[in-house]
């Protein structure tokens, strides 16, 4: 399962990231990982949650980030959630990439049984409507 969590710039998107992170850590059997561009979050998220920031590893571009998360699943069986703050800032602001990377991830996220979480800096009416054939919007 995908869900999207869209606004402008400075309307509370990484505050209910960060919540629902930490609910997540409460409910989970497995493992929570939270993914932002730099490493800004630590103080706000659970010691619990593995905390990893995209420029340490040179995540540029859709499918450089598609490859990171199909890793980070690859690498621990047991992850439950996955949490992206600054989806744009990391993959570029193109809308039918979005679209076509999302589409993906959907396919990752029924093959490793991990729900997914992604901040998005736009308005709503701007990002393609396909997309919520496998994507819920959560605000």
């Amino acid at each position: 399962m995908i869900s999207l969590i869209i606004g402008h710039k400075g309307s509370g998107k990484t505050k209910l990231l960060v919540d629902e992170v930490n609910a997540a850590v409460e409910k989970s059997n497995g493992s929570v990982v939270c993914v932002e561009k730099e490493t800004k979050l630590t103080y706000d998220v659970k010691s619990s949650v593995r905390l990893v920031a995209t420029d340490d590893y040179c995540v540029s571009g859709f499918d450089a980030f598609y490859g990171f998360l199909s890793g980070l699943c690859a690498g621990n069986y047991d992850t439950t959630n996955i949490f992206v703050d600054a989806t744009f800032r990391i993959g570029g602001r193109d809308y039918e990439a979005l679209a076509d990377f999302l589409e993906k991830v959907d396919s990752l996220s029924e093959k490793t049984s991990t729900e997914f979480t992604f901040t998005i800096s736009t308005d709503l009416e701007n990002l393609p409507e396909r997309m919520f054939k496998y994507c819920k919007k959560i605000n």
